[in-house]
């Protein structure tokens, strides 16, 4: 890169957001300092540690790490004015955990404008990245300007994101578009030249859109999750192929056919949390978006299709043991955030059921939420002496088990394929009572 095209940043907050956005746009040849109040975090990042599992990071941070590229920090005001580098753009990448009613606690991005606003040295423009309700810039802007003692030039913009865990780094490095919401030119202008190099569209529109359209998205492609899978229940009950209906509907191009997929109801940090805000930021506005509330309903409805088919098949459960593959929200994570895993194992257990599992890299975190579990080293001793075998997490090596060796450990034959990851057909000619997800 240019020198002249090479912009100072800081980013505060080491989460899935901020981690992969500080090492990206190291990647693209800014010079980046992450920040975090985690101690710990930052001390495990300077040693080359990576606190999260996503593919391709370890290897993008040490990589511009040994480039003097990327660099860590636990405070704000060294992130902003690292080694005589005034940060020219500073995004706020912190948690907005939902509270109780659904809104967003904003707390954290408050106390990090409050840093920023007292440690700016030149003009900076301060980006919200984390997912927040719409008006917050408004509250960035105010906040910043009572703090800004030495009145210095700012300006607040916003720029969600729209990165999939698992796919995070490929999907910051090949993005679809980038939204970036500005008040002023000068704004946009710097925030073009940050996402200059990624050479794709870069949608320039006023804070509150940018700001919606982050909730809107997500709330969206919940809501297309949620009908494919009230669309399932009716192939169940009519003796339809869910897997047909979709590919037919996906092949309309006003559809298209992602998000399409059957199964158990979605989760992560994402979903749940921007469908709950967007609908609370709505009844704070006067206007009740319930069919937000029916796309909650559904997908809540869904998670108990585990529990169903059990009974379907077991009778009662108390006593009986179900093995569970996968824990994880979606494969190649180890997110356990509003993991469906987490309510299907609450209910199996409220059954009276004894609960074994295996996940590839999610164990872990799942210790810390999840009690009376006993956790397996692979998938066969998971399947030991259980008598039903549930699909969770559509992890890729789940697709390869060898049936025939599961048929010999599980006590009943029985899997049940929450994910639609198995050919119905070749697992029932290798002896099993099998269940899918809105298929015959």
């Amino acid at each position: 890169m240019d020198k002249s095209q090479k912009v100072n940043i800081c980013v505060v907050g080491t989460g899935y957001v901020g981690l992969v956005t500080g090492a990206c746009l190291a990647e693209i040849g800014h010079r980046v300092v992450c920040v975090d109040s985690d101690k710990s975090k930052i001390s495990a990042l300077q040693k080359g540690k990576i606190p999260i599992y996503e593919p391709g990071l370890d290897e993008l941070v040490a990589k511009n790490r040994k480039a003097g590229r990327l660099f860590f920090t636990g405070s704000v005001a060294a992130g902003i004015n690292h080694e005589k580098h005034a940060a020219e753009v500073v995004f706020i990448a912190v948690g907005t955990p939902p509270r109780s009613d659904g809104s967003a606690d904003l707390s954290y991005v408050e106390n990090v404008t409050h840093e920023i606003a007292k440690n700016m040295t030149g003009y900076t423009v301060i980006v919200e990245k984390s997912t927040v309700p719409v008006e917050t810039g408004e509250w960035v802007s105010k906040t910043a300007s009572r703090l800004n003692k030495k009145n210095i030039p700012f300006d607040v913009a916003s720029n969600p994101e729209f990165l999939r865990e698992g796919s995070a780094v490929s999907d910051f490095l090949h993005p679809d578009r980038v939204v970036v919401g500005v008040s002023s030119q000068k704004a946009a202008a710097l925030l073009k030249k940050v996402y200059g190099p990624l050479k794709c569209d870069i949608m320039v529109t006023d804070i509150k859109s940018a700001e919606l359209i982050k909730h809107a998205s997500n709330s969206f492609l919940a809501a297309k999750i949620s009908f494919i899978n009230a669309v399932s229940v009716i192939c169940e009950k009519t003796g339809a192929n869910v897997e047909d209906v979709a590919r037919g509907m996906g092949m309309d191009k006003r559809i298209g056919a992602s998000f399409l997929h059957a199964g158990i109801g979605f989760g992560g940090f994402c979903f749940p949390k921007d469908l709950e805000a967007f609908y609370w930021i709505s009844k704070s506005k006067g206007y009740d978006f319930s069919l937000l509330r029916a796309v909650k309903e559904v997908n809540e409805d869904q998670k108990s299709w585990i529990i169903r088919k059990a009974e379907e098949e077991l009778w009662n459960l108390g006593g009986k043991t179900v093995a569970l593959l996968g824990l994880a929200f979606k494969p190649d994570t180890d997110d356990m955030r509003f993991a469906p895993s987490i309510d299907i194992v609450r209910m199996l257990q409220e059954r009276g059921a004894k609960i074994k599992a295996f996940d590839p890299v999610a164990t872990s975190n799942a210790k810390k939420v999840l009690k009376d579990v006993t956790y397996c080293k692979n998938a066969y001793d998971c399947a030991k002496d259980a008598d039903c075998l549930a699909i969770v997490t559509e992890w890729p090596e789940f697709k390869k088990l060898d049936l025939e060796k599961l048929y010999g450990l599980l006590k009943h034959p029985i899997i049940l394929d929450g994910r639609n990851i198995f050919d119905p057909q070749a697992v029932r000619d290798a002896g099993f009572v099998y269940k899918s997800v809105g298929r015959r």
